[in-house]
């Protein structure tokens, strides 16, 4: 039988952003047999000095540049090669009143499974992971790389919490015949995230550590193998701005560099260095320079005002910017680290070692991903039950 929703989805949102963004794709380990980016053609700088190239062929020669590209409107403008599937997507698709993702959010709020629960916010949750769950299968047929799926903030300091719903997601991805090598998980950067990563990877799950805001964060994610590292560029450099009690940040600026460059680069080298099999990506890279500065690391996402303005530019042999490799396996291995920089980090070293830009930053972020997944939630009570449940 058909099953409707007795609210549109639409109706019933309020304050909703509609641009919500997809994140990137990245390249599944060495260990898999299955490497995406081989799987595409990718964009290289002639060798040719006098053909013309766009500077996105140029940067594109030397790091994976991948758009932050809006589901809805920007789509084929540049289509995402991977998606994330969080809270904040499910809010703009039910923010929508006509999405192509808009049936896998209805299939999940008629689930039986969720339904025959008694505890209302045990069902609530249900809802909501089946519907993150049903997105993500849905995009993992668009894309052609990994889909990476929120594991809920809420979970952020219970290490066993964490791995319960990563099998509870992994097993929803199995029902749906979505390959563990599509997929990775998102996880915050606590200790308790760093933690439930390297179990996690133990088994050969794929893990995402996020809100990475300083080097013991990542020096940290990258010893539990994590598959993909995310540093935000753009947001260590905002509370640089504001701010000038932490250690770590006016060390980089004593330095004359940029902080959120600098711990970019910090990890980079550090990850190659020692021969960790993590991936880098770069996020919140805020303009041009930002991305020429980090040429070489694993990925950067893009702001698409950034990749339009690439994509117009021709490069010249003038051009004010040089396209040279910034980061590179070969320059990290004469990167120097400290004696404290080089300890098999715990619980208690890594709370020594973040300062208050990454203690603050980090529950910034964690207090928006709870928030989002409330209103989710909050949301689905309000639409639920379908009239013919």
């Amino acid at each position: 039988m058909a099953l409707t929703l007795q609210t549109p989805l639409y109706a019933a949102v309020s304050s909703i952003p509609t641009r919500t963004s997809f994140s990137l794709r990245s390249t599944p380990p060495p260990t898999l047999l299955i490497n995406y980016r081989n799987s595409f053609p990718r964009i290289h700088a002639s060798s040719n000095i006098d053909t013309a190239i766009t500077e996105l062929d140029a940067v594109s020669a030397f790091s994976e540049i991948v758009p932050d590209t809006v589901i809805f409107d920007d789509f084929q403008k540049f289509p995402p090669t991977a998606a994330t599937v969080s809270s904040s997507l499910l809010l703009g698709i039910c923010g929508l009143p006509d999405t192509i993702f808009r049936n896998a959010v209805e299939m999940a709020l008629a689930d039986a499974e969720c339904y025959g629960l008694e505890d209302p916010n045990t069902r609530l949750s249900c809802f909501a992971t089946k519907a993150l769950v049903n997105v993500g299968s849905d995009m993992a047929k668009l894309v052609p790389g990994r889909v990476s799926t929120e594991v809920d903030a809420r979970l952020a300091y219970d290490t066993h919490g964490i791995i319960r719903k990563v099998h509870d997601l992994l097993k929803l991805y199995h029902d749906s015949n979505v390959p563990p090598q599509r997929l990775l998980f998102k996880i915050p950067s606590t200790w308790q995230g760093i933690e439930a990563a390297r179990l996690l990877e133990s088994e050969g799950i794929q893990t995402h550590l996020t809100f990475v805001y300083s080097f013991a964060q990542a020096a940290a994610a990258a010893q539990a193998g994590a598959s993909v590292i995310q540093i935000f560029v753009g947001r260590v450099r905002d509370w640089a701005r504001n701010h000038s009690d932490d250690q770590e940040i006016e060390s980089a600026k004593l330095n004359g560099e940029d902080p959120g460059l600098a711990l970019a680069a910090k990890a980079y080298n550090y990850i190659h260095k020692y021969g960790h099999k993590s991936k880098l990506m770069a996020a919140a890279v805020r303009n041009k320079q930002d991305l020429f500065s980090l040429l070489g690391v694993d990925y950067i996402i893009a702001p698409l005002k950034v990749l339009q303005s690439l994509k117009e530019s021709v490069a010249s042999p003038d051009e004010k910017y040089s396209f040279v490799r910034r980061l590179s396996p070969q320059s990290a291995r004469s990167y120097m680290f400290s004696d404290e920089e080089l300890i098999k980090w715990d619980q208690m070293s890594l709370a020594n070692a973040m300062g208050p830009a990454a203690v603050q930053l980090l529950t910034a972020g964690l207090d928006g991903y709870v928030d989002q997944a409330k209103r989710v939630e909050d949301l689905f009570g309000k639409i639920w039950p379908p009239p013919n449940v």
